[in-house]
């Protein structure tokens, strides 16, 4: 039986972890004051006629599909991939095949919030932990962002173009980060793009799915508990019509 390693945050609303903008919301509807929603279906029902006066639990949520852990598809990112020869495909469209597979980490937590990953760190990283990359794998990265710490959304390492062209031409199509964005923080990036006015670097990870799809998950936890390789990873996204993302409940499995 697999060690089951649960690497999804929470949807709440007590920690911040998206900008203001898109906080979800979640309104909870408890049992001693639902009865009335019942009795709704069944006229002439009182209170006093359920089991201790109490009705149901409900949830009304207000949410972007881009909170909590979720995959983004190529949609997100352009309206074509493939170089402009295909419409991005959508989450519902995603191939369900791709999200339960081998999974490899790496940690990049030791770099400095901000910092843009190259090719030739994640050539490094692999040889670090002795692992030949096979298409398909899902590659997940330790980005040093910490999950319900201040400024949660300013931290970590991102990936850019020449990095995530690096693993796609490897055929890697499923990646994934424990920081708000896959993309280095957009506090880090403002500053660069003030000084150069390089609008290239303006989520350059994200916009490589131009050039090759690739699917994209964000705001993982707990990636230090697992091993740098010999995991499968779990990450089914909802199905949701033509959305540019999908929310997962992210899992390693780990056998023991």
């Amino acid at each position: 039986m697999p060690r089951f390693i649960d690497l999804s945050i929470p949807i709440t609303n007590d920690v911040i972890s998206d900008p203001e903008v898109i906080r979800p919301k979640i309104q909870y509807m408890t049992h001693e004051h639902t009865w009335e929603q019942i009795a709704n279906f069944f006229p002439g029902l009182e209170k006093d006629d359920l089991p201790d006066g109490e009705g149901w639990a409900v949830e009304m949520l207000e949410l972007s599909t881009h909170n909590g852990t979720h995959m983004d598809a190529p949609w997100h990112y352009h309206s074509t991939t493939d170089d402009g020869a295909v419409p991005a495909p959508s989450i519902d469209e995603a191939p369900l095949d791709r999200f339960f597979r081998p999974g490899v980490k790496l940690d990049f937590s030791h770099l400095p919030h901000g910092h843009v990953v190259s090719a030739a760190e994640l050539e490094e990283a692999f040889a670090r932990i002795r692992y030949e990359l096979e298409p398909l794998d899902i590659v997940l990265i330790q980005s040093g962002a910490v999950y319900g710490s201040d400024n949660f959304t300013d931290q970590g390492v991102g990936l850019g173009a020449e990095a995530t062209l690096w693993l796609t031409e490897r055929g890697v199509e499923v990646v994934g980060t424990d920081a708000w964005s896959w993309d280095a923080p957009f506090s880090h990036t403002a500053r660069h793009w003030a000084e150069t006015r390089d609008a290239s670097i303006i989520w350059e990870g994200h916009k490589a799915g131009r050039i090759r799809p690739y699917y994209q998950i964000e705001k993982l936890t707990n990636l230090g508990e697992l091993p740098p390789h010999d995991f499968m990873f779990s990450c089914f996204p909802v199905k949701i019509e033509r959305a540019s993302a999908g929310w997962i409940r992210a899992v390693a499995l780990i056998e023991e």
